[in-house]
């Protein structure tokens, strides 16, 4: 697993972001996407039907923009996630500390999403406030239930996926310095070997 600081082996092209509710993972997915130049898929929108209900063809839709060359996402429902790992080439764990980042992160968007009435995807918005306490799967109970499941899923997926590098990022600060760090490296490096091969004479 490398650290924040370690690194990455190439240049990212198919990069999933892993982590639970609230942690950051979309927002993280939009700064890799604009640093490697790669589309951002954000796939609750391909699972979220209108009413919230699933849409009958997703899995259909993550064969397909995984199937190209570049991409990120974040790695997440139980069906898409053997195809997310089979065809990713880098897994980014935003594991943060739960109750000081997390937890105040997914309590405050929810929030601002339901007074704000924010559209979310294919027109659906936060439920009622009052369904914390009768919704088993409100996003912030749910945050809270799964909050230890990823440090089970990860190591697995480390070794059924040996070859898939694992990035684990463990605070903000880090996050920062990762994206302005390894991940700019690797894509610097790389811009610069595509110009030495398109131009042999380049020194």
């Amino acid at each position: 697993m490398l650290r924040f600081d370690d690194p990455l082996p190439v240049r990212p092209q198919k990069i999933v972001v892993a982590g639970v509710s609230g942690s950051g993972k979309t927002t993280l997915a939009g700064r890799i996407a604009a640093v490697a130049a790669v589309p951002h898929v954000e796939i609750d929108g391909l699972f979220h039907g209108a009413d919230w209900t699933p849409r009958p063809t997703f899995l259909d839709d993550v064969d397909a923009f995984t199937a190209e060359p570049a991409w990120v996402t974040e790695w997440q429902y139980r069906t898409a996630r053997p195809v997310l790992s089979d065809r990713a080439d880098l897994l980014v764990w935003l594991d943060l500390p739960f109750a000081t980042v997390t937890l105040p992160r997914v309590v405050s968007r929810t929030l601002r999403r339901r007074i704000r009435r924010e559209e979310l995807w294919n027109g659906n918005v936060e439920p009622s406030l009052r369904t914390f306490f009768t919704d088993r799967e409100h996003i912030v109970r749910w945050s809270i239930s799964t909050r230890n499941n990823y440090r089970a899923r990860i190591p697995a997926l480390a070794e059924t996926h040996p070859a898939l590098p694992v990035v684990r990022l463990r605070s903000q600060r880090q996050v920062d310095a990762w994206i302005v760090g390894p991940l700019t490296a690797a894509v610097a490096a790389s811009s610069r070997a595509q110009r030495r091969n398109s131009d042999p004479e380049r020194p």
